[in-house]
């Protein structure tokens, strides 16, 4: 079963959904309606981003111990391929790199016919959450 993002934040709002974690990838889903369209009856590209963003980040945070570090967002980037109107989008995002202080993330999105959509690249920053910082 999907497990929706926390309520009130963008992710949950645009109706996304995640679907499945494995050792290298995050898979989610986002909704093509009117939440998501832009005023030509298109997903919107920075729904695609959100989509693309919020899998990369999330994932990334995976990977950290969340006691002491934090992932956060410094650089995405997105070409959008194939227009889509109605159904599902699903991304999945693979990391590139894994670093102590940065990551490197791609999200692919397809529809629903696994057809490119949007291909998208991150780039995390990796920091010491502040209650652990020895100054």
């Amino acid at each position: 079963m999907p497990h929706m993002p926390r309520p009130g934040s963008l992710a949950h709002h645009l109706g996304m959904e995640f679907l499945e974690a494995g050792d290298d990838y995050l898979r989610g889903r986002m909704p093509v309606d009117a939440r998501t369209r832009q005023p030509f009856g298109q997903l919107h590209g920075g729904a695609s981003c959100a989509l693309a963003e919020t899998l990369m980040s999330y994932a990334a945070n995976l990977c950290l111990d969340p006691v002491h570090k934090m992932g956060v967002g410094l650089e995405i980037n997105a070409n959008h391929v194939r227009s889509v109107r109605e159904g599902w989008v699903i991304g999945t995002a693979r990391p590139v790199h894994l670093g102590a202080t940065t990551q490197v993330w791609t999200c692919e999105i397809r529809d629903e016919r696994e057809r490119m959509v949007c291909t998208s690249r991150m780039t995390i920053a990796v920091l010491v959450r502040k209650q652990h910082r020895i100054d």
